[in-house]
């Protein structure tokens, strides 16, 4: 059990409007708080975030896109389609990507054990030199670049269990060892990258594990995923540092996934992780928020996952899985995986 999970959370971030009909808007966190606030998670505590610095920021991405996102300080655009940011967005975005790093700082350095970071906007879109797909810094990209540049921390595995792959996290490691990416999305769907063939270049081979799947996956898909694939590769890889892009858009009730997820389905999920964790990192582990666009779902998935962080609840076993592309799915990432991990 957790001595407590941290909580890292500001009203600040609900200021990046991004205008009516939007998927990504302030409703989505603000549903998180209001759950959590007026039934708390025992084993829970609310701190407030550092902004993160540019200098932090340029640990991934490049000055020339660092400039361009301070230069929209107190306007309001499009940025792209899905894309946009209103007067106090950049100031949401560093609240957003500092929340990433002080979860980070808080277990590398043993004031908790677990943190999760409530925040917006996501982050695992946004690539070195560009925003997209409502995220202007990829903050769970910056974190665990300080935790190797700044913490020492040799061997990082990032987990995205959110439906859409996290392109800009892939693109920022996929030439070293260093961080492990492992991703489960829906795939074809956007950004559209994020093929099982995608396995990692240079330094790099075998440290981008990519997990393609077709819509309608449920409980039993993802958790039958994550014990056959996730867990013999992270006990192979043994890292120093866990953190999770924690989407929620697969959730049977979001508008945009398509995939049948539900509450308990994350908890198993986050479950497999803890394990992970206990095993390698004496518990340790950070939670990040991406997507997730029903407001509801997405404060009950997020309660589901803390019950399992505080350990003040265990989730119920999955049901067997039934789609035959499952086992489709896990023999293609075995077959080109089977050269670096014992899979």
């Amino acid at each position: 059990m957790a001595d407590d999970v941290l909580l890292l959370y500001d009203d600040l971030m609900l200021e990046h409007d991004t205008g009516p009909g939007h998927p990504e808007r302030a409703d989505r966190l603000r549903a998180i708080r209001d759950s959590l606030r007026e039934q708390p998670v025992a084993g829970t505590r609310w701190e407030k975030p550092q902004p993160a610095t540019n200098e932090q920021i340029e640990l991934v991405h490049t000055k020339a896109h660092v400039k361009q996102i301070e230069s929209l300080r107190g306007k309001s655009l499009s940025i792209d389609a899905d894309t946009l940011v209103s007067p106090r967005s950049v100031e949401a975005a560093h609240i957003a990507c500092g929340a990433a790093i002080d979860g980070v700082i808080a277990i590398t350095t043993g004031s908790t054990k677990r943190a999760f970071a409530l925040i917006r906007p996501p982050g695992h879109h946004a690539e070195t030199h560009r925003a997209m797909g409502f995220c202007l810094f990829n903050n769970i990209a910056v974190a665990a670049a300080y935790a190797h540049s700044e913490l020492k921390r040799k061997r990082i595995l990032i987990i995205d269990w959110d439906v859409h792959h996290g392109n800009g996290t892939q693109q920022a490691f996929y030439n070293t060892k260093d961080i492990l990416f492992f991703s489960t999305h829906r795939s074809p769907f956007y950004p559209g990258t994020g093929a099982a063939d995608e396995v990692g270049a240079n330094n790099g081979i075998g440290y981008t594990v990519n997990i393609p799947i077709p819509p309608g996956f449920g409980d039993g898909e993802y958790h039958e995923i994550y014990s056959q694939l996730l867990v013999p590769i992270a006990d192979a890889y043994k890292p120093d540092l866990i953190l999770v892009s924690a989407g929620f858009d697969s959730h049977q009730n979001d508008p945009l996934g398509g995939m049948k997820v539900t509450d308990n389905g994350f908890a198993n999920l986050c479950s497999i992780v803890c394990d992970i964790a206990n095993r390698h990192t004496d518990g340790r582990l950070a939670l990040i928020l991406e997507g997730g666009y029903n407001t509801n779902a997405l404060a009950t998935s997020t309660r589901a996952c803390l019950e399992v962080l505080t350990g003040s609840s265990e989730p119920c076993t999955p049901p067997n899985p039934h789609y035959d592309q499952l086992y489709e799915v896990i023999n293609l990432v075995k077959s080109n995986h089977k050269p670096h991990w014992p899979i």
